[in-house]
């Protein structure tokens, strides 16, 4: 009996999962505010709790982050890794001083704490790179000299949870100075252990790995990707670093082979760990911290287009391209949810869940609207702003030499020309 209640849970969600998906594809927007709604809807406090499928929805929302982290390695190599450091390390210092602070001193404010602010750093810091990646294709922009900057925040970014989330893990876990030191050079010495074998030897891992049988590669990938991950995991680094690290030593036909066998699984797995993290917020946490949500939103997207456009500007990229690209970075998704999550399970704070929740919302549906609207906007408000300028110094210019008006020099011509 239990059993048939699972299958009929879980298939209820998966089916339920479809056709928000399919839903938010013709409204042609990221359906992870979608999955997040069904998750509360469906969690403690919801519209109906679910209880047979729970455990297993928590174990696929596990595998859901490793597979979305596998995949985000998968899009780099090693090199473009090392080059994006040495020459973009200026945006992403930038990038981390906008938008981690703003969170960091909201949760002080809040009274939380310094460990809560260190993860709500984290969850205001990261971009959304698979809601980007998704509008960039929409919006045509693939192509448009902003992008290469965008891109290169959105790998820095990601290369920096390979710092900070070891970090997070060891403070959650209330590690002491040493441990959480011996944690962080562990989780150092691992990252730059593999980047170095990537770079040297990336030819001879993605051939050992490399396979003609769709399936074998498959299962050799994704069961590599699931052992280093428990590996990182069981010495306190993080699994989705571990996964992360896997998907950028592979490269080549292997990466593209793996990229397209595992999207599928990909999509399927990370909608069930935004389902399962709707699952563990009550709807009913989310008003009390509502405003505050709304008010770090609304800074943070003010300083992520800063972020774009200060870099863009640094690129030598055009204004229209600047307003582009900080529009582009608003989004919020995956990585803010996935640092959220370690919070939430760890119980570090009863309303850092739920706040995360709706700033997620808040921002993945507003980041879109900002890729699209944030140029158009920025150039009409500066091109008013420069009519305005300009209209005193017009006025101080007809004062200085007044002509005189035309019947006034007419009549004056025909008056003298008789004497």
């Amino acid at each position: 009996m239990h059993s048939a209640v699972f299958l009929i849970e879980f298939g209820a969600i998966l089916l339920g999962l479809g056709l928000l998906g399919r839903f938010a594809g013709r409204l042609r927007f990221s359906p992870i505010p979608l999955y997040l709604l069904a998750g509360l809807a469906f969690g403690e406090g919801g519209l109906l709790p679910l209880g047979a499928s729970e455990e297993f929805v928590a174990i696929g929302a596990e595998i859901g982050v490793i597979l979305l982290l596998l995949m985000l390695g998968l899009e780099y190599t090693a090199s473009d890794l090392v080059s994006n450091l040495k020459t973009q390390y200026p945006a992403g210092l930038v990038d981390a001083t906008l938008n981690a602070l703003p969170g960091a001193l909201m949760a002080l404010l809040l009274g939380w704490g310094p460990v809560a602010a260190v993860v709500l750093a984290g969850v205001t810091w990261v971009s959304s790179s698979g809601v980007i990646a998704k509008v960039l294709g929409d919006l045509g922009r693939l192509g448009n000299r902003e992008t290469p900057v965008v891109l290169s925040i959105l790998v820095l970014e990601d290369l920096s949870m390979a710092v900070y989330l070891p970090i997070v893990t060891a403070l959650l876990a209330g590690s002491g100075l040493a441990a959480g030191s011996v944690t962080l050079a562990i989780a150092l010495g691992v990252a730059g252990l593999v980047l170095l074998l990537a770079v040297r030897f990336g030819r001879h891992i993605s051939r050992f790995v490399s396979s003609d049988d769709p399936e074998k590669l498959l299962l050799v990938v994704l069961g590599l990707t699931l052992l280093v991950a428990g590996v990182a995991q069981q010495l306190q680094v993080s699994a989705a670093v571990g996964a992360f690290l896997v998907g950028i030593a592979l490269s080549g036909e292997v990466a593209e082979g793996a990229h397209h066998l595992l999207a599928p699984l990909r999509d399927l797995f990370a909608a069930v760990f935004f389902v399962f993290f709707g699952l563990h917020t009550n709807p009913a946490d989310i008003p009390p911290v509502l405003l505050p949500a709304l008010a770090l939103a609304a800074v943070t997207t003010l300083t992520k287009i800063a972020t774009g456009y200060w870099a863009a500007k640094r690129a030598g990229v055009s204004v229209k391209g600047r307003w582009r690209a900080g529009g582009t970075l608003v989004a919020r998704g995956e990585f803010s949810i996935v640092i959220a999550g370690l919070a939430v399970t760890a119980g570090t704070e009863a309303s850092l869940g739920p706040l995360a929740t709706a700033y997620v919302l808040i921002l993945v549906i507003l980041g879109p609207l900002t890729a699209r609207w944030t140029e158009p906007l920025a150039l009409r408000l500066t091109a008013r702003r420069t009519k305005r300028s300009a209209e005193p110094t017009r006025q101080d210019a007809g004062k200085a030499s007044v002509p005189a008006p035309r019947g006034a020099a007419e009549h004056h011509h025909d008056t003298a020309g008789p004497s």
